[in-house]
């Protein structure tokens, strides 16, 4: 194969993969119709997709409990009342923790 072609294929398939994550990390309209993103209130293995610090990008791929990167969606304006923050954080979100009891 030429150079060029190699160089094509490795920028088509660059760009074919950024487009499925942006993809992956924002949920459709039909799904989020009535939910919001609410950072801090998943609990290890239950956020929804990405999270903010990049180090995963699927769902259920969280590994500590109420941590403040990740999320899931809720049903519209409950989010801060479980005490979850509409923004992603740093660190364990102990207010939401202790909202769960």
């Amino acid at each position: 194969m030429s150079d060029t072609k190699v160089s094509t294929l490795s920028l088509a398939a660059a760009v074919a993969g950024a487009v499925s994550l942006a993809a992956m990390t924002i949920p459709s309209t039909a799904s989020a119709q009535g939910k919001e993103k609410c950072y801090g209130v998943s609990k290890a293995g239950e956020n929804a997709c990405a999270n903010a610090a990049g180090t995963h990008s699927c769902a259920g791929q969280s590994t500590v409990d109420f941590d403040s990167g990740e999320w899931k969606l809720v049903g519209e304006g409950s989010c801060v009342q479980m005490g979850g923050d509409l923004a992603p954080g740093e660190g364990v979100n102990e207010e939401a923790k202790m909202k769960a009891g």
